[in-house]
């Protein structure tokens, strides 16, 4: 695919798709909803973390509403279903490591698509804001789903309801992200993260990710039995002999995603 509103690279094991419409905030069009999905995909097959961040000083603004025209033109329920709904399970289903690094104002479908990933790492003055109900709308883009996992169900009525900037500070210490960085730090910081995970065991990282997200859902006999037949599978990896070995070696382990 030929991209026009966003950036991807890929080396060393590390996909980067950079959200590149800075003169609209990195707002999402149809287009850029369709080169992530691409993007993801492509990354899903050949790379070993995926970092998502956005050009400028915002991560996304949320959806275009220049799409809309006056708003009558834009049909909501197709559009979540037909294009975010890939869009975020491209992201979210991601076998590999996906990391969120928010460098500035993520908000509505912006702040979720942040939250589909499984690391969020935001600079300091970024900030989360769900901003649906200024504009007679409900959290989408995986709000409804996200938010009270993460943080609760009387945390997520609040930001939805008032639709108050949460600063990445507050969002760390609630829970919504893993964690906010000076600014200055912040480039050089989720580089340094993203590269552990593409050097990381990477079917111990997709097994990982697997084992946390069903324990929702299961009783406490059904996620040991899963925890079981994962480990099983990874103790079988080439990645497991080597960290085994590295660890009796008093070394580095060099893993190899396999």
């Amino acid at each position: 695919m030929d991209y026009k509103e966003i950036l991807f690279s890929l080396e060393n094991g590390l996909a980067v798709v950079t959200l590149n419409r800075e003169a609209r905030k990195n707002a999402l069009n149809s287009r850029m909803r369709l080169e992530i999905t691409h993007a993801m995909q492509q990354a899903a097959a050949q790379a070993r973390a995926v970092v998502l961040t956005g050009a400028g000083d915002a991560f996304c603004s949320g959806q275009d509403l220049s799409d809309a025209g006056n708003g009558g033109d834009l049909d909501l329920e197709r559009t979540l279903r037909d294009e975010y709904l890939p869009m975020l399970e491209a992201i979210y289903d991601c076998p590999v490591p996906v990391v969120a690094a928010v460098n500035g104002a993520a908000a509505g479908a912006g702040a979720n698509l942040a939250l589909a990933a499984d690391v969020v790492i935001a600079c300091e003055s970024a900030f989360f804001m769900q901003a649906f109900s200024k504009i007679g709308l409900i959290p989408d883009a995986g709000g409804t789903w996200f938010l009270p996992r993460q943080i609760g169900l009387a945390k997520a009525m609040g930001a939805a309801l008032f639709a108050e900037r949460i600063s990445a500070r507050e969002a760390s210490a609630m829970g919504m992200i893993w964690e906010a960085v000076p600014d200055a730090e912040f480039v050089a910081h989720w580089q340094a993260r993203a590269t552990y995970l593409a050097n990381g065991p990477s079917k111990a990282f997709a097994a990982t990710k697997t084992a946390l997200r069903d324990s929702n859902g299961n009783s406490l006999a059904e996620q040991l039995q899963l925890e079981a037949h994962l480990q099983g599978q990874c103790g079988k990896s080439r990645d497991f002999l080597e960290g085994v070995t590295a660890f009796m070696e008093k070394r580095p382990a060099k893993f190899e995603g396999r």
